[in-house]
């Protein structure tokens, strides 16, 4: 019998414990804000398309602090001020809600609203400095209220009590604000009444992971972050406690079992890792199904997945099929997400126009099964021999921010189209595996031991700040060991600060990777984790728990942290480059880079494009008090290609100028022209269309397609930028280097 292709999409709803174990009091609002945003609507959606099945992950620390919002037990700093009365705010509450009542992208949460984008505006174009010495008591009343407005998904719009406020816009007071909180706990309780109804007839499939979100592997065994990088520097102290891995996977079970009333199927290890060690823990507890990424599967098989110009994979019938694990305790199921996808989801779709979006990811599913079916024995016209499933995976909050309207537009066009298409069909992973299991077994002893990042788990562990973190929790957990007295029992407070330091986030955002504006705090919360502990046994607390893991100053230079979606406006969005990787090119560099006129370079990627934005020196005119013609070079240091030197006169005979490069793109800064080339035969360059966008105002920004710079998934780029006049060598930048580029 003929199939249609079987798609899986797994939501990932997470939040890292935000509650002190110092005080009680939550740090950050994130779990409320998300809470009114994106649980509750995702499903909403997914409602009125009864035909279509999908999973979603319910992480049991995002669970324990919805329910303590709910019943008002949870206060955050930001839900403290905002219900505290006008005229009892304070110079220090004044300044903490300039700084942090404008948190969330600016194009799709605060630029809908007149009052709200007015007020950003104030900010962005006068400093925080003139709102603090200018602003009445209704301006900040009327912030306080905006962010918790905004926050809420606009599917619930058309609720009467937030029809009214949005229609009111400004003059809002105390009371105003303390409905809008009601609200907001309104939402937030009908989120695990509609998992568990949509569950209950077969729509949804509902999964949890680990107690606090723990890095399962290493907890086994911190050695497991040399699997696949042998030559890693581990912390001092090696941490190896499996024992606490049934642990949070039986208070999982049972936080699942008493709010579902059902046992759970399947498991999200947290960040995706795995490893041989963890599966008998795993199958012991009576799961049945795991997920991972790609990444695993291709170190697992020792393959290297392969794609076409637009994605595609080469070899589809690898990924997509479920496997079999055999362990001592039982079989476990495997799953593994298509990595590409699921990040085309998560990062570039947010910044296409929504249609589009949805049909660039039903044309990928309908490329993916006309390849299957291409590689079939026999023609089968009306659908696939085999029952294949592409699982898509991925975090269910934060990507809606940047989409518009929360992503109620994207997923209704997907929606309302999968759901009239019978070549396709949306199944939970559990419905799919009931009816056709595993007929592929991987060895279990085999199972790559990494993560959904790069298949490794070097954002966990090998940086100095995340060895240091490790030393500290592996101190304080030997010292619980040395309490054999003090069980779940009769000290729980211990036992639960322990579980909240292992969770994996405190982790991914020590040293470099990942940064944010609250670095600090989530250093502070890591700590008082651990200081918990120790006060829960009536042990001094260490003097180095007193100090910050690490120094959050801002660094210099740094590698992207993740995908960007700038807009190409010359304004120097902040939130637009806050993930991009940057250069300081002024400062303490040497005399050359102080006199440069450009004084920093920002460089990412999403899936569409190349980005790249220089800053210039205050009160340079680009292409009037410097030199107006940019020159992006180009070449692929493991790609043998036709390459040219660079088309300039005055060239120093020395790296990396005497190189040979393969595109070049120049530009004019007075005209904003461009010319685009690609090097050929005997040192020649012939002309190419392009379709870069420039944007100069406050600074230079370029978006450059991949289709331009013709390569493949995965391949490398190395980056010149040279700055010359009337096609004359004048510098070139970053000083005695290139800028690396990795396509996704």
């Amino acid at each position: 019998m003929p199939h249609p292709l079987y798609v899986a999409f797994i939501w990932h709803q997470h939040q890292p414990l935000y509650k002190s174990r110092m005080g009680g009091e939550y740090r950050l609002p994130w779990v409320r804000l998300h809470g009114t945003k994106d649980y509750l609507d995702l499903v909403l959606l997914l409602d009125r398309y009864p035909n279509l099945h999908q999973t979603v992950n319910l992480v049991p620390s995002l669970i324990l602090q919805l329910e303590d919002y709910i019943a008002g037990t949870a206060c955050d700093p930001y839900l403290a001020v905002a219900l505290k009365p006008d005229d009892q705010l304070t110079t220090e509450d004044k300044h903490f809600i300039v700084d942090h009542f404008f948190d969330g992208n600016h194009r799709t949460l605060i630029d809908p609203h007149h009052r709200y984008a007015e007020l950003y505006e104030q900010r962005q174009e006068n400093g925080k400095s003139w709102c603090l010495e200018n602003w009445t008591l209704q301006e900040y009343a009327d912030l306080l209220a905006w962010h918790n407005l905004a926050w809420i998904d606009p599917l619930f719009w058309d609720d009467p009590d937030i029809e009214v406020w949005l229609k009111q816009g400004r003059n809002f007071n105390l009371e105003d604000r303390q409905r809008i909180y009601a609200k907001q706990r309104e939402i937030m309780s009908r989120i695990l009444p509609q998992h568990r109804q949509m569950q209950e007839i077969g729509q949804l499939e509902v999964i949890t992971s680990p107690y606090t979100h723990p890095i399962l592997p290493l907890l086994a065994d911190t050695n497991a972050g040399r699997v696949a990088i042998p030559q890693m520097e581990l912390p001092e102290n090696r941490f190896q406690w499996a024992e606490d891995i049934p642990r949070h996977l039986r208070k999982s079970w049972e936080m699942y079992r008493d709010r579902f009333e059902r046992s759970p199927r399947g498991l999200w290890p947290s960040e995706q890792a795995v490893s041989p060690e963890i599966l008998p823990h795993i199958a012991r507890q009576g799961f049945k199904w795991i997920c991972s990424d790609e990444a695993i599967l291709g170190w697992t098989l020792n393959h290297f997945f392969h794609r076409d110009g637009v994605g595609n994979l080469y070899e589809p019938e690898l990924l997509y099929r479920p496997y079999r694990l055999e362990t001592e305790q039982g079989d476990l199921s495997i799953v593994f997400r298509d990595h590409r996808l699921s990040d085309l989801l998560g990062f570039t779709y947010a910044t296409m126009n929504p249609y589009k979006a949805a049909s660039d990811l039903i044309g990928h599913l309908e490329a993916i099964a006309h390849s299957l079916k291409k590689r079939q024995s026999e023609s089968v016209e009306s659908g696939l021999q085999d029952p294949w499933l592409v699982t898509i995976a991925l975090d269910g909050e934060n990507c809606w921010e940047f989409y518009e309207r929360d992503g109620q537009i994207f997923l209704d066009a997907l929606y309302s189209t999968l759901s009239d298409d019978d070549e396709i069909q949306l199944v939970t992973v559990s419905e799919f595996l009931d009816r056709f299991p595993p007929t592929e077994t991987l060895p279990s002893d085999r199972l790559h031991s990494g993560s959904w990042v790069d298949g490794s788990l070097t954002t966990w562990i090998g940086d100095p700040a995340k060895n240091r973190a490790w030393d500290l929790l592996a101190q304080a957990r030997a010292t619980l060991a040395k309490h054999p007295e003090a069980t779940e029992e009769n000290n729980p407070e211990a036992w639960e600060a322990l579980y909240a330091a292992e969770g994996s986030d405190w982790f991914w955002w020590f040293g470099e990777g990942h940064s944010s504006n609250q670095d600090a705090m989530f250093d502070q919360l890591f700590r008082e984790h651990l200081a918990a502990l120790y006060q829960a046994l009536n042990e001094p607390i260490p003097s180095e728990i007193e100090t910050s893991v690490e120094d959050h100053v801002q660094q210099g230079d740094r590698r992207p942290q993740s995908f960007i979606h700038p807009a190409i406006d010359g304004k120097a969005d902040e939130q637009d480059w806050d993930k991009a990787g940057r250069i300081e090119v002024g400062g303490a560099r040497g005399t050359m880079h102080r006199s440069s006129a450009i004084q920093g370079i920002w460089y990412g990627v999403d899936h569409l494009n190349f980005y790249l934005r220089l800053d210039f020196k205050r009160g340079i005119r680009p292409g009037k008090d410097c030199p107006p013609e940019l020159n992006l070079l180009w070449y692929y240091p493991d790609r043998t290609m036709i390459n040219s030197p660079i088309p300039l006169k005055n060239l120093p005979d020395a790296g990396p100028l005497n190189y040979h490069f393969r595109h070049h793109l120049a530009i004019n800064l007075l005209t904003r022209s461009l010319s685009f080339q690609e090097a050929a035969a005997n040192f020649q360059w012939h002309s190419r269309q392009s379709r870069a966008q420039v944007g100069l105002d406050l600074c230079l920004e370029i978006a450059i397609p991949w289709a331009d710079l013709p390569t493949e998934p995965d391949w490398f780029l190395h980056l010149l930028l040279v700055i010359s006049q009337d096609e004359h060598y004048c510098e070139y930048l970053p000083e005695n280097r290139l800028i690396p580029i990795q396509m996704p």
